[in-house]
């Protein structure tokens, strides 16, 4: 018997008691459960179990009255924690978690599962919950620098803290990450609210649920190889501020003017932070400043030093014209403080209203849940049991799904908002059938596929002209896809601007005018705004 299954044998052990928290149940159905009257008894069987278990009751599901294991199929159970979730909403409680086993053999295994049900609402978020971009050069101190905010640690000096952001065993072991990490922290009444181990799922559910302001860190990769993946981190996520970070031992690097451009391009309200400063002299740290301002000032933008003129002004000043820089150290903690103040108190700079809509960056299966669909809530807010269209697919179709329930940093949630991270469990589609770029959206907003529009471009850096025929990569919102370029005048030179039309050169997909995007071959970069689209 695993660690994991005592959960269940402690449940069948303990059994159904009259004034207990335990209740078994084989399956729930909505034809069955849900009908008229049989509702209401049920949500007030469940509110007397929760009751009698001091706020949390067990349900076990996939088990006869007597306890005794049949496993139901997949499909089965996920109906069942559906109907169960409406049933505690009713009796005024949500389920906090779900374990499942799976039993019997192949073809007909089946799944027993446990869920956790706790009295009071699904948790409800402020609308003041921010998203930071975080971008820098490899070996900067980037992810040691957010991995030191949310947990409020110091770091050991051998980036320990980093370890808490590095999900691949390979990223681990090289000390670099290789895809998007994701962070949060939050505040309650101005005071940091940290986790002790991020790695844990109930550290970070335990932040959202005490905190009354959150802050959510997408985590990019510095490392050159990777700069797709920073990218679509700093594109395809809907951010409300970038934190650039620069160490005070290198400087400014090719890689630091790349990041810095592609943070101004998108016109995102940028902070620059000058990273371990414990490590080299006074003297150094100015010299670093000094050539962060330069930098800023190449392309525009006004520095603001925090040292010199306070967290108040950064937060009255920053904008997409003015960038504030402080210095901070992760080893003795410099200038967290200020961070800490910052992301207590900058407002939310993207709450768009209006109809949902999200872009799809990554999707997996859970064990009785189906598939999952995550990224950042674009504009909108979406609940459990809405119906919307998921595409465009690979043929410019849409598919009806339905959302079967909502998790943000592993706390379920019963609604997501403009500008929330989460994940979104949709029944009607198989997880391999979802691909990163793709859309959700209601079907009343009449979603059509989009194969070819035009765009206002400018090219930062190319080494000869850009003719018809050139094929970038296009990064919009998550997509990143290669697309033909056919420029008005047929060429743009380097440091133009101009009007292209642009094809995707393998499928169509969901794009909108006034849209940003960045493009890239090899060495060429450039930025753009979707002017118009030609909907198939």
């Amino acid at each position: 018997m695993s660690a994991d299954r005592a959960i269940l044998e402690e449940a069948l052990e303990r059994g159904e008691e009259e004034g207990g928290p335990i209740e078994f149940k084989e399956r729930l159905s909505r034809d069955v459960h849900l009908a008229s009257g049989r509702m209401e008894s049920l949500a007030a069987q469940l509110r007397h179990r929760v009751l009698s278990g001091d706020g949390e009751a067990t349900y076990v599901v996939g088990v006869t009255d007597d306890g005794g294991i049949a496993g139901i199929p997949p499909s089965a159970f996920s109906e069942s924690m559906d109907v169960l979730s409406l049933l505690a909403e009713e009796a005024g409680a949500h389920i906090e978690n779900v374990e499942t086993w799976g039993v019997g053999a192949e073809p007909e295994r089946g799944l027993v599962g446990v869920a956790t049900v706790r009295e009071g609402a699904m948790l409800e978020t402020d609308d003041e919950h921010i998203v930071v971009g975080t971008a820098g050069h490899v070996d900067h101190g980037k992810s040691t620098l957010v991995g030191s905010l949310v947990t409020g640690q110091a770091d050991d000096g051998d980036g320990g803290t980093r370890s808490f952001l590095d999900v691949q065993p390979h990223e681990v072991e090289r000390g670099l990450s290789a895809d998007l990490s994701y962070a949060v922290y939050g505040f309650d009444d101005g005071s940091p609210v940290h986790m002790d181990n991020p790695h844990r799922k109930s550290d970070r559910a335990q932040v959202v649920e005490e905190a009354d302001r959150l802050v959510s860190f997408v985590d990019t990769v510095g490392h050159e190889p990777w700069l797709r993946t920073t990218i679509r981190g700093l594109v395809g996520q809907k951010l409300d501020y970038g934190l650039l970070v620069v160490a005070a031992d290198d400087g400014p690097t090719k890689t630091t003017r790349e990041h810095l451009g592609i943070l101004l391009a998108t016109e995102l309200p940028t902070i620059v932070a000058i990273t371990k400063v414990d490590a080299v002299a006074d003297e150094r740290v100015a010299e670093v400043e000094r050539e962060v301002e330069r930098l800023l000032r190449d392309v525009g933008r006004t520095p603001l030093r925090i040292e010199r003129h306070g967290v108040d002004a950064a937060i009255e000043e920053i904008s997409d014209s003015v960038v504030p820089i402080l210095r901070t150290s992760a080893v003795t903690t410099e200038g967290l403080d200020s961070l800490d103040r910052l992301f207590e108190r900058l407002p939310k700079t993207n709450n768009r209203p209006g109809e949902f809509r999200m872009y799809i960056d990554r999707s997996y299966s859970v064990t009785g849940v189906g598939a999952v669909a995550s990224g950042t809530v674009m504009s909108g807010s979406v609940e459990a049991g809405d119906e919307l269209l998921l595409g465009p697919m690979p043929d410019g179709r849409f598919r009806e799904v339905e959302v079967r329930s909502i998790e943000m940093h592993y706390h379920r949630v019963d609604q997501a908002k403009a500008g929330r991270i989460v994940g979104i469990a949709l029944k009607g589609v198989k997880e391999a059938e979802i691909e990163r770029g793709m859309v959700l959206a209601p079907p009343e907003s009449d979603p059509r596929p989009v194969r070819s529009f035009e765009a206002d471009v400018m090219v930062l850096n190319h080494p000869t002209r850009i003719g018809t025929g050139y094929e970038p990569v296009i990064h919009l919102e998550t997509v990143s896809e290669a697309a033909v370029f056919r420029p008005d005048g047929g060429r743009l030179l380097p440091g133009d601007t101009g009007s292209a039309r642009i094809e995707f050169k393998f499928r169509p997909y969901l794009i909108e005018e006034g849209q940003r995007f960045v493009f890239r071959e090899g060495q060429s970069k450039g930025v753009g705004t979707v002017t118009r689209v030609y909907r198939e």
